[in-house]
């Protein structure tokens, strides 16, 4: 395998003919350098989200596509669209809120998501109940702690403006990740807006769970999706069969994953830490039952979106942060590279 890749690197430094040719000649020779290698990047460390890619890694459905796939952590989102926006990267996990956001800012960026694996915005208002907050009305001039890094801050806006909230009636502090949860658990703020699974987080803290009130924004109106596959456009341009053959695998890894999510966690825990393996379980249910197996994810199927729906979401993004230039639906999500709906339902879910 690395014998494979140092020869797809030399081929791409300046030789001569002969240097090029007698290289050519010895990946022709080496079965391993004959599959198409592709760079997959996360958005963040690895955790339970990575779990159906790690999967289809760890089974061997990617290299059974013919593909060699590495995949990788990023610091950021902003990290893993500027991967692919560079052509570093073939492929990303990433959230197509940002990715909006990222081509609104470079409009050279020419790169599409091409599988939605976030169906739902994950994303909630978590607040303590002993606050007196049971529902987004009573968060009017309440403290709440959000984040820039995860679009926390973009999203909190969105839902207040969708449940006629006054945003600037909210005591929002901006805070850093790390701290966004230490912070309610302390009582320093009275809510946050965090991804829904936090609450296994918040807990871990010993906030009592009948302290704490979850409100997934999906629940009151945001119609945004979630966490998308992005292809460079030289992905889309000039490796079409290689993505198919990837996005293929992506979904068996997460039918795989809705199907026992028990042992798909299994794959990554025992590259992070295996005594938080309850912990990112608990994380991954939730998030398989809130956004990625949906009733519209039962019916369409893994991938898919629904453009009139994304085309309310572009809209209700724009309540939440400025666009220079509104997208089309067709400007941000091409369809054309999804597997056929029988090779990526759910368990449970009924072909047409």
């Amino acid at each position: 395998m690395r014998m494979g890749r140092l020869l797809r690197r030399l081929l791409l430094l300046p030789a001569t003919a002969v240097v090029v040719v007698l290289a050519a000649a010895t990946i022709l020779a080496c079965p391993a350098a004959a599959q198409p290698y592709v760079k997959f990047t996360l958005d963040g460390r690895i955790d339970s989200r990575a779990a159906p890619f790690l999967l289809a890694l760890d089974r061997g459905w990617l290299k059974a596509e013919g593909l060699d796939v590495s995949i990788d952590p990023a610091t950021s989102p902003q990290e893993a669209l500027t991967r692919v926006a560079t052509g570093t990267y073939d492929l990303a996990l990433v959230d197509i809120n940002a990715l909006i956001k990222f081509r609104d800012q470079t409009p050279a960026a020419a790169m599409p998501a091409v599988f939605m694996v976030e169906n739902r915005l994950p994303f909630a208002v978590l607040a303590r109940r002993g606050r007196g907050i049971v529902g987004p009305k009573e968060l009017d001039g309440k403290r709440l702690g959000a984040s820039t890094a995860d679009g926390s801050v973009t999203y909190l806006q969105v839902f207040a403006k969708l449940n006629g909230i006054d945003p600037a009636r909210l005591r929002l502090e901006t805070v850093a990740l790390p701290v966004r949860e230490p912070m309610l658990a302390s009582g320093q703020v009275d809510a946050i807006a965090a991804r829904t699974a936090t609450v296994v987080d918040l807990r871990a803290r010993g906030v009592p769970a009948e302290d704490i009130v979850v409100l997934p924004m999906a629940d009151y109106g945001v119609a945004l999706y979630g966490q998308a596959i992005v292809a460079s456009a030289r992905m889309v341009a000039e490796r079409g069969a290689a993505l198919r053959s990837f996005l293929r695998a992506a979904a068996r890894g997460l039918e795989e994953t809705a199907r026992d999510p028990a042992k798909a966690i299994d794959v990554v825990v025992q590259r992070t830490d295996p005594t938080l393996r309850a912990r990112e379980l608990a994380k991954l249910e939730i998030d398989l039952a809130g956004s990625l197996v949906t009733p519209e994810v039962r019916e369409n199927g893994f991938g898919a979106v629904d453009m009139a729906r994304l085309g309310r979401a572009i809209d209700q993004l724009a309540l939440g942060t400025e666009l220079r230039v509104k997208p089309k639906p067709t400007d941000v999500f091409d369809p054309s590279f999804l597997p056929p709906l029988d090779e990526r339902l759910p368990p449970g879910g009924a072909a047409r």
